[in-house]
């Protein structure tokens, strides 16, 4: 029995968009996904960047030298 011949997929093929943007709800594209655009990424990205999102977690211990 012959196998079938694979061939790689198309760098420009679009690709399926599943689920909505995580900053507005658009559909997502493929290029930025999980965001619809590069706008909603810089979005994700400047909260992240600002200390809106945090991560749970322990504080760290403070060292002795450090001052306020």
């Amino acid at each position: 029995m012959r196998k079938p011949k694979l061939t790689p997929p198309s760098v420009d093929a679009p690709q399926p968009t599943i689920g909505a943007c995580a900053i507005c709800g658009r559909p997502r594209d493929a290029r930025y996904n999980p965001f619809c655009s590069k706008r909603c990424a810089d979005v994700d990205l400047y909260r992240w960047l600002k200390g809106r999102y945090v991560i749970p977690g322990a504080l760290a211990p403070r060292a002795d030298d450090e001052e306020d």
